[in-house]
């Protein structure tokens, strides 16, 4: 299938062929008819992207005070590596999208095969949507029409925040697709709307409406405002405009009645009088997108919708609203589209964004589409591999860390599998991978693979593991192997019962800086060990955090630590006492010590932190035995104090990834023992999932 993606490095965009999704639990397949160029949008990434380095970091500054902190603690080279990768990510455009159903998950019971429906899918001719952003289409609703649903809601939230009454006055600021759909909506609800524009062919089609226009050059839009209302002032101000310009929220404020209210669905200045506001107690808001729901993600991922006696109008139901409106008549929809053009000429609309004077163009899709789920480069010198990887996942840790470093190592990867198949697609392109995949199950009866890497998000790790080694697969996965103790088992027995290996994503064992604390460490010997995950803040609401998918950041990514700590033992966790910061411990913390007690007498104490400096050291490393100390800092600098023959190694920072990986294909060329004996990588998943026990139970744990 096709889809239109943006590059944000060039700001080329490109019609890409890549592997159909497959429709996964609580989503649902469909089969593109029509989508809507969002104009304002669309053109605000691909002017981003077409604009240079020094632009690109001048509209974002907050960014750029994160790549300094991270050059100040990782350096210079893998900060700048980090930043060009994170731009030659493709940008998937589009969140208007109409089709029919072709596919349902599990667990979706409000659609049926062969409906019609609208979504906020991506331009694409298959799309897989969760169901609290998808709405059946009304039998006389046109697909064309109905591709305006998405783009309507995000007036209609703007309105909701308004709450206008009967014969109130509204200004919509801005008479783009929004302004004229939401000025017809409010028209709709009794009020009477002055639409303001600088563009005479759209205040034109207001006019037609029943709706007063103002053209912004040819008055003084204040006192034209005041004029229109006898000097009393608008009752509500809705600011749809897309400008840098800082006058529209000092007219808006001017033109507005004593108490009156503001809300901004647009994009302008805000640097804000204070004054303006004071004295006539205005209130201003912002809106935010479809409304109640977005970006939450048990909502829009999960499909936990909410209750309609307390949220009366989620996201969801604001795309049925409009939806509605155009079955009723109140919305003249067809009167907006400027042009509809097939997809394969989507350059006709992209070639020329910026200079466009459309109001709405729209791309229709051809009827026969490709479902294939694989795609394949015959072309690509992997192909003919009989013994290679497969990749399973293609987030930032595969095209970050792990390609690059197969890629150095001529490793030979057969294919690659990621969920929405445009990522995998890219990067088997890049790397030469000879397939792409969105189909979990056929890597695992391709005779070519050997291994399989997987690298999704941690939710699938043991389902996945388990089901390779049950189809006779080698398999490496990144930490963590599994989120609870079940998982765990069903991978034991199929591990058992496979003669398969076993690799897990512990890399710092494999750094020189550990591989040189280890020689300098007599077999056996007992010490004191405390290490510190500087991590860094993550927002609550990333999938990290979620126990249930993420499995929260001690599982995550701790475990990395009680590894090494296994590493420099010699010997397996036995107990083990995790305390977390706040009066009110929670099992999903990242802000937590753990304390490891080993078979060997060994202590090893693990401080996770949060809420540190980004500028401090992110990982940092004591071991204290025989009156010596050594200390390792950010995998960089490792010194010895007491060491005779020993006083420091110092190199770029080195975690281990690249002899980790160096070593794996060694094993699946040439055999030999897996990089972690199994037992130690048993001993090590159970200790990180006792750690969050002990939290729960304040006590020690045996392993």
């Amino acid at each position: 299938m096709k889809q239109i993606i943006q590059n944000l490095r060039s700001g080329e965009t490109l019609l890409e062929e890549i592997p159909a999704p497959e429709v996964s639990q609580g989503h649902v397949l469909i089969q593109t008819t029509h989508s809507l160029v969002s104009l304002g949008t669309e053109k605000m990434l691909v002017e981003f992207g077409k604009s240079s380095l020094i632009a690109k970091a001048r509209q974002q500054p907050d960014k750029v005070k994160q790549v300094l902190d991270k050059i100040k603690s990782d350096g210079l080279l893998p900060t700048l590596e980090a930043v060009f990768n994170k731009l030659d990510q493709p940008l998937p455009l589009g969140y208007c999208n109409v089709g029919r159903v072709i596919g349902i998950g599990d667990g979706v019971s409000d659609f049926k095969i062969g409906d019609r429906v609208a979504s906020n899918g991506a331009h694409a001719e298959i799309v897989s949507v969760p169901i609290n952003l998808v709405a059946a289409i009304p039998d006389n609703v046109s697909d064309e029409e109905a591709c305006f649903t998405v783009i309507g809601s995000i007036g209609l939230q703007g309105i909701r925040l308004v709450a206008p009454t009967l014969g109130e006055t509204v200004i919509v600021y801005g008479m783009g697709l929004i302004g004229l759909i939401t000025a017809q909506l409010l028209k709709a609800n009794g009020c009477r709307v002055i639409g303001i524009d600088i563009d005479e062919q759209k205040l034109g089609m207001a006019a037609k409406w029943g709706i007063t226009t103002i053209n912004a050059v040819q008055n003084d839009v204040v006192a034209a405002v005041m004029q229109c209302t006898n000097g009393i002032g608008a009752d509500a101000v809705l600011i749809t405009a897309s400008t840098k310009d800082n006058s529209i929220i000092s007219h808006a404020a001017k033109m507005s009645r004593k108490r009156g209210r503001i809300v901004l669905v647009g994009v302008i200045g805000l640097d804000i009088s204070r004054a303006d506001f004071y004295e006539k107690e205005l209130s201003f808001q912002v809106s935010c997108s479809y409304g109640p729901g977005r970006y939450d993600e048990q909502y829009e991922s999960k499909g936990q919708d909410y209750p309609l006696a307390y949220v009366r109008w989620t996201e969801k139901r604001n795309f049925e609203t409009i939806l509605q409106a155009a079955a009723q008549g109140n919305l003249q929809l067809k009167e907006l589209i400027s042009e509809i053009v097939a997809l394969e000429e989507y350059k006709t609309i992209y070639g020329d964004l910026g200079k466009r004077n459309t109001i709405a163009s729209i791309l229709r899709y051809p009827q026969m589409v490709d479902r294939s789920q694989t795609i394949r480069y015959p072309n690509h010198s992997q192909a003919a591999s009989q013994k290679a990887f497969c990749i399973v996942g293609s987030g930032n840790f595969t095209k970050m860390t792990l390609l690059p470093a197969l890629k150095k190592l001529n490793a030979p990867i057969h294919s690659i599998v990621s969920l929405n198949g445009l990522n995998g697609s890219l990067m088997a392109k890049k790397y030469g991978i000879a397939v792409s995949s969105t189909n979990f199950e056929e890597s695992l009866a391709d005779s070519q693979v050997d291994t399989l890497i997987i690298t999704t998000r941690h939710n699938l790790h043991a389902s996945m593991v388990q089901k390779a080694l049950e189809a006779g697969k080698n398999v490496f996965v990144e930490k963590p192997l599994a989120l609870n103790n079940e998982s765990l088992d069903g991978i034991i027995q199929a591990y058992q019962k496979s003669g398969k290996a076993l690799h897990v994503g512990f890399n710092r064992r494999f750094s020189p800086h550990s591989q040189k604390i280890k020689s300098l460490l007599s077999a056996g010997q007992a010490i004191n060990m405390v290490a510190t995950m500087n991590a860094g803040f993550i927002p609550a609401n990333s999938w990290v955090h979620d126990m249930q998918v993420g499995g929260g950041r001690i599982i995550g990514e701790a475990c990395h630590f009680i590894d090494l700590a296994t590493y420099f033992t010699g010997s397996k966790v036995k107990a083990v006492m995790m305390n977390s910061l706040g009066t009110h411990p929670s099992e999903n913390t990242d802000n937590a010590s753990i304390v490891l007690q080993y078979e060997n007498g060994s202590n090893v104490v693990i401080n996770y932190f949060a809420n540190g400096s980004k500028q401090y050291s992110k990982e940092r490393l004591e071991l204290y035995f025989q009156e010596k100390t050594i200390v390792m800092d950010n995998f960089r600098s490792t010194e010895g104090f007491g060491i005779k023959g020993f006083s420091k190694l110092k190199t770029k920072q080195d975690k281990g990834h690249a002899k980790q990986f160096e070593q794996l294909t060694t094993l699946m060329n040439h055999g030999g023992a897996a990089l972690i004996p199994f037992d130690e990588i048993i001993n090590t998943s159970r200790a990180s999932l006792a750690a969050i026990e002990s939290l729960k139970k304040g006590s020690w744990i045996s392993i």
